[in-house]
């Protein structure tokens, strides 16, 4: 546990940081294009729980926050796009960066990544009835395959510099703390 002792905190926090991610979600119905950059930037809140309070409880409020997703949410695409990837991510990363070979570490996230690709595109269809690429053919789906894992290395890139700046900018500038 990092800065939140209190039990009262550690829920005030939570309940922060899910009604940030929920109403981020929610924005997906206001403007659609940000079906994919909501989930990212929803999953970047969870760095805070993770922080200030621990990884157990920014896995409470993830799994909060995605049932409330699929309720409120207009977009249910990007609602499974957190459950499936984003909103647990950040916490998932931790894992894997202890892994000391960065080779190997490196594939494992993409294998995550694209194992969630496969899933989310299956329940796409599947569960949610939207069209397939059949109209655009594979070429379509293999451009969107890269362009989606290109995607995928940027907010990694962007999840190892948010420790930094969460520290050093916000914790600091912001609210004016000194850890040690």
């Amino acid at each position: 546990m990092a800065g939140t002792t209190k039990t009262s905190d550690r829920v005030a926090l939570g309940g922060i940081v899910a009604a940030l991610c929920i109403v981020i979600m929610f924005l997906t119905g206001v403007l659609p294009a940000l079906y994919i950059a909501a989930p990212m930037a929803a999953g970047l809140l969870m760095i805070i729980l993770v922080e200030e309070v621990s990884v157990g409880w920014a896995w409470l409020t993830y799994l909060a926050v995605s049932l409330l997703a699929l309720i409120v949410t207009f977009d249910k695409e990007a609602a499974l796009m957190f459950i499936l990837f984003f909103g647990y991510y950040p916490m998932l990363r931790l894992y894997l960066e202890k892994i000391r070979l960065k080779p190997v570490r490196t594939v494992c996230k993409f294998l995550f990544f694209n194992l969630f690709l496969v899933l989310d595109y299956l329940a796409t269809v599947y569960v949610l009835g939207l069209p397939t690429f059949e109209d655009t053919g594979p070429v379509m789906f293999v451009i969107l395959f890269f362009a989606f894992n290109l995607v995928f290395f940027f907010y990694d890139r962007i999840l190892s510099r948010m420790d930094w700046f969460y520290h050093q900018i916000f914790v600091r500038k912001v609210l004016g703390k000194h850890r040690m």
